[in-house]
């Protein structure tokens, strides 16, 4: 395999190890409803995948992300804080064009690895990543997913036509796709069949006393020299014609294959059964599976284009010239209905305008799923007032039946060796654990001594004074409720017998003063 290098490549390859790991916060304000697993993170994404590694290691399904194509209009930053003299003179500045910022890749590079390694871990072995991008980047970013993902686990390059119409006043070759790049986790990923369209139902406008069918055609594209044994003579039983296939389109089934379409009654003479030659009878009930064998073309009129996309995110909000190509939802529907089962978590990690969780409330209302989203974004101007905004507004219009948590980026619990900061005090120990119960954010509010939170039939608590220094004993048992819930408790040891336990509904684990460093 060729190897990628640029600028700064040996101080970004491990650079995601070297992010603590922050809580989330939870902004009532900014949330829509109660419980939702659904999240919204305003914050820098490389520190916000970092934050979802304990909790979401291994867990996410289907991943879409739309970074920077690096067309030098974006006017991206780059922000990473990496220890290189290379780097850090690049910090805070604008990315320039091509003749204007002769190391405008390397930092492009810089940017996406760690992000990309840290996606990586946060991907299922069965799932898969989607990347949209265009020819600036589209190069660099195989490389290097070659690289994270390994070169046997690409799947595709996705041609997604993002217009319909040329613009006459372009200079050179008008662009109308984008690429979406697609990688596995590992082989055991398996893409899903995409729904059969009502153009595609339509096909099957026959019937007979076995069901609805349509007549495709029985010769195949092969010569006689090619396939001797498919030439052979077919009797119309309503004319007794004999009938013999051209010579360089021969009959697409064997001799022994034809007597049995003929003894099932599977072929079709037309309507006055008069035909001059046969047809084969497709019933739509004997389909092997119901959907449609997903391709690489994917055209405007089958996942949406840029203009649609504009309209959607007016309809909502005012955009505010924030975002001039949005992506429609229909096309996330279709990556997510290719790449993601219906009680999975997705995950956007450039969130932008907020497409990706609409279009999972979207999808989940057609077809009664139940999965979740994440969706990073930085800028504060977007997080709250169009990623955020734009979802709200989505589900007051449409009835969607979830919400989302809004979080901020908090202090780091765990560092960068996944060891817990020795300033760790209970409300961060409770933040942390009600997520890593839940997945749902703590509300500080009903947090009362050792009762943190409960969720469904289950409480939580949380017996902490200093680290080590906890123990779940017969004198503990005077601060939980004397409900009959589930009582999941935390503290450093149980020195309760199992009686106890099973008596009082007690699940006891362990306070965690590390996490794994991936």
């Amino acid at each position: 395999m060729a190897t990628l290098n640029w600028i700064g490549k040996e101080a970004v390859v491990n650079h995601d190890q070297a992010v603590p790991f922050k809580l989330l916060k939870k902004v009532k304000s900014a949330s829509i409803g109660e419980h939702s697993q659904n999240l919204i993170v305003h914050g820098d994404n490389l520190e916000a995948l970092k934050a979802l590694m304990p909790y979401y290691v291994g867990k996410i399904k289907c991943i879409y992300i739309d970074p920077p194509y690096n067309t030098g209009n974006e006017g991206w930053v780059y922000n990473d804080k990496v220890n290189s003299p290379k780097i850090r003179q690049w910090l805070g500045k604008v990315v320039g064009r091509e003749s204007e910022d002769l190391t405008r890749h390397d930092k492009w590079l810089c940017m996406m690895y760690p992000r990309l390694n840290l996606l990586r871990d946060l991907l299922a072995d069965d799932g898969a990543i989607f990347v949209s991008i265009d020819d600036n980047e589209h190069c660099n970013l195989r490389g290097a997913m070659d690289e994270i993902f390994g070169e046997q686990n690409f799947v595709t390059t996705i041609i997604w036509q993002k217009k319909y119409a040329v613009s006459n006043d372009h200079k050179s070759i008008a662009p109308m796709h984008d690429y979406i790049v697609v990688y596995r986790k590992t082989e055991t990923w398996i893409r899903n069949l995409l729904p059969r369209s009502e153009e595609k139902n339509s096909q099957y406008k026959y019937s007979d006393e076995k069901g609805t069918f349509r007549v495709s055609d029985y010769t195949c594209n092969k010569s006689i020299e090619e396939r001797p044994n498919l030439y052979y003579p077919i009797i119309n039983p309503n004319t007794r014609e004999k009938i013999l296939p051209k010579r360089t389109r021969v009959w697409a089934y064997s001799l022994e294959e034809h007597k049995r379409h003929v003894s099932e009654n599977l072929i079709s003479w037309g309507k006055d059964g008069k035909a001059k030659t046969p047809g084969y009878k497709r019933y739509i009930h004997l389909l092997r599976n119901e959907g449609v064998v997903p391709q690489t073309w994917w055209p405007h009129e089958f996942a949406g284009h840029t203009d649609i996309a504009k309209k959607e995110l007016q309809s909502l909000i005012e955009n505010r010239g924030f975002f001039e190509t949005p992506k429609p939802t229909s096309l996330i529907k279709r990556i997510l209905q290719l790449g993601s089962d219906k009680d999975s978590i997705i995950l956007d990690s450039f969130a932008g305008s907020g497409t990706t969780g609409h279009a999972v409330l979207d999808l989940n209302k057609e077809d009664g799923g139940s999965r979740k989203f994440i969706m990073v974004e930085m800028e504060d101007k977007v997080a709250k007032d169009i990623t955020a905004e734009r979802v709200k507004q989505a589900i007051k219009k449409n009835g969607y039946s979830d919400g989302f948590e809004y979080c901020e980026l908090d202090k780091p619990l765990f560092d960068e060796n996944g060891q817990i900061e020795e300033s760790c005090d209970f409300k961060q120990f409770a933040t942390y654990i009600y997520f890593t119960e839940t997945q749902t954010n703590i509300d500080a509010k009903k947090i009362k001594g050792n009762f943190i939170g409960e969720r469904g039939e289950t409480e939580y608590y949380l017996l902490y004074k200093g680290k080590l220094q906890n123990d779940l004993d017969k004198s503990s048992l005077k601060i939980f409720s004397d409900s009959e819930k589930r009582k999941v408790i935390y503290a450093d040891r149980c020195l309760l017998d199992d009686d106890i336990l099973a008596k009082h509904n007690i699940v006891f684990k362990q306070i965690p003063y590390e996490v794994k460093v991936y």
